[in-house]
């Protein structure tokens, strides 16, 4: 649940999906129901991943960071599609067998054209979403990258240029 999961967790809700968070660990779970989540999975509980065996119709990988898919196309259901809009490092590994068997479906989401933005845009707009930042001077962007690289921020980080201009 990062910079796009939120944003993507947020929209769900409002357009009324039941919406299930993965995340890797339990602390961000309280703040998964107040955005908007119905229930909370913790990935790397392997039990509790079991249990999500054929649930769910539609996967939205957010995630930019390598990982395994092979967990979530378990948790499809009978035609289910998980679709990557995250973009990780790397090439993305699927076995065979984790499509053919329940008729899966692996797909890819870009940003869509000036139409669909809008469309999206307006949606946000309409429903009050905007996504949870952490406001950064210039002189702080080496303590943020930092930040970034140990998985430390809620949920985007946003440079004041104009701080560059004030003293």
């Amino acid at each position: 649940m990062g910079g796009l999961g939120h944003i993507a967790l947020k929209i769900a809700h409002h357009l009324g999906a039941e919406v299930v968070q993965f995340t890797r660990t339990a602390d961000k779970a309280d703040e998964a129901r107040a955005l908007g989540a119905d229930d909370v999975v913790v990935s790397t509980d392997e039990k509790a991943m079991a249990r999500q065996k054929g649930r769910f119709d539609l996967i939205l990988d957010t995630v930019g960071a390598r990982h395994s898919v092979e967990p979530y196309m378990t948790a499809l259901a009978m035609d289910g599609t998980l679709c990557l809009v995250g973009i990780p490092q790397g090439n993305i590994e699927v076995s065979p067998l984790s499509l053919i068997q329940g008729a899966k479906n692996l797909a890819g989401a870009g940003s869509g054209g000036t139409a669909e933005t809008r469309e999206m845009l307006d949606f946000c707009a309409g429903h009050g979403i905007t996504a949870d930042i952490e406001l950064v001077r210039p002189d702080g962007i080496g303590e943020a990258l930092d930040r970034l690289d140990r998985n430390d921020v809620r949920y985007r980080f946003v440079i004041d240029m104009a701080a560059a201009r004030r003293p």
